[in-house]
């Protein structure tokens, strides 16, 4: 039977389980749907054998808030949201929003700045030594030294602010389920230095393996073209196929080590990520605030790729997901689809059928799949690669697939 996670000590009980593996803390309200990061890490986990539960957004001022479902076997995981909390919070202009579509009731100050950060210190200050992993968009941009636009200086890895052992970056259904396996057989959290998608901390930087030394921590500070150049290599190394790993030091011979990204899924192992039971909705106990607002844009929308190959400059997917499409087969968007059209507050429209990049449907070109992306040349600028495969026939079969269904009347791209 599907059910939600558990949320407290009743639905653990309720659930037959007394002490979790893993305990998620949230930045967003819980929603169990395939369009939150969330929900797809602890249904993964959960599907390779581990017991997941969920503090969703909170008290950060109350350290009791932190210890609702006691302590987990092997570690706290803990992510701000689906968005970087301090855009969640502030127009460009840093004018204070007045919605929040990630809380029940769009309230806003229902988490903190830099959640991810002041989550990871209310753990600490409860559980000294559990193992604490953080992951998801706030922590995947913020792996190394980085320009915090908020406070307008070079800010330290959120691996060191955070106080966090292990950041998981990028998408992470391979590096989470390798994390949690390491755990499970008795590894230390300081010995999973191992894992692709992953940043760690040590004191020996002589033990990275093939390593990139980056410019250190004092002089990204002190000059704006070293640290131009320093994200320029990190650029430079996004691809699974031909990325080093990137050491960044910093005082008391501290280093911060980047892992090469994760492999790509395969079309077959993307389609079993959204095959996983969800319940497709918020939790119940938040219909009295009126729902999760959040839900709205995706709950009749279809998830079929990840990934862009675009490279544009003012976007930072190509650092978090990768330029190498990865694709959802037409019979697991199918199946999906069938689902939401007999919801009964179905109207007939799917709201999108897409991912970051719309109409993509595969790798630019033949060769990525195998030897990465060009480190040099961008497929489409300043002109488009000669080797770019551009087809929109399978994209075309799809939508017109999906219009044929019960229940359907139109089919919209608004990625």
């Amino acid at each position: 039977m599907k059910q939600f996670l558990p949320i407290s000590r009743a639905d653990m009980k309720a659930q037959g389980i007394k002490q979790l593996d893993f305990v998620y803390v949230i930045g967003d309200a819980y929603v169990d749907h395939p369009s939150f990061g969330h929900a797809i890490i602890s249904r993964i986990l959960q599907a390779n054998g581990f017991t997941v539960g969920i503090i969703s957004q909170p008290d950060w001022k109350n350290p009791d808030s932190i210890s609702i479902l006691g302590e987990p076997k092997l570690g706290f995981i803990v992510t701000g949201g689906n968005m970087d909390s301090m855009v969640n919070h502030y127009s460009v202009s840093k004018k204070r929003r007045q919605k929040d579509a990630f809380t029940p009731g769009g309230v806003m100050g229902k988490r903190p700045d830099y959640a991810t950060v002041v989550y990871c210190n209310l753990i600490r200050r409860t559980y000294k030594h559990t193992p604490l992993i953080i992951g998801g968009l706030e922590a995947s941009l913020r792996r190394l030294g980085h320009y915090d636009y908020w406070s307008n200086k070079i800010k330290r890895s959120i691996l060191l602010d955070s106080g966090a052992d292990l950041l998981l970056y990028g998408m992470g259904e391979r590096s989470i389920v390798a994390m949690a396996e390491g755990l499970k057989s008795g590894i230390s959290i300081k010995d999973l230095t191992y894992i692709d998608g992953t940043v760690y901390k040590t004191k020996d930087p002589d033990s990275v393996y093939d390593g990139i030394m980056l410019p250190s921590f004092e002089e990204i500070c002190a000059s704006k073209e070293t640290y131009a150049r320093s994200f320029y290599t990190q650029y430079c190394n996004t691809d699974p196929f031909t990325a080093k790993r990137l050491i960044e030091p910093y005082p008391n011979k501290c280093y911060v080590v980047q892992n090469p990204p994760s492999k790509p899924l395969t079309t077959s192992e993307m389609d079993a990520v959204y095959a996983l039971p969800y319940m497709r909705t918020y939790h119940p106990s938040y219909e009295e605030a009126g729902g999760v607002p959040a839900i709205e844009e995706v709950k009749f929308s279809l998830v079929s790729n990840r990934g862009c190959y675009g490279g544009c400059s003012f976007c930072a997917l190509t650092f978090h997901q990768g330029r190498i499409i990865q694709t959802r087969s037409h019979e697991s968007i199918i199946n999906e689809a069938k689902q939401i059209v007999w919801d009964p507050d179905f109207k007939g429209y799917i709201h999108d059928v897409g991912g970051p990049t719309a109409n993509f449907r595969g790798p630019s070109c033949d060769k990525q799949l195998t030897r990465g992306v060009c480190k040099n040349r961008q497929c489409l600028f300043p002109t488009p690669c000669p080797n770019l495969k551009v087809d929109h026939s399978d994209y075309l079969s799809l939508l017109r697939e999906l219009r044929t269904l019960p229940n359907v009347k139109k089919v919209f791209i608004r990625s």
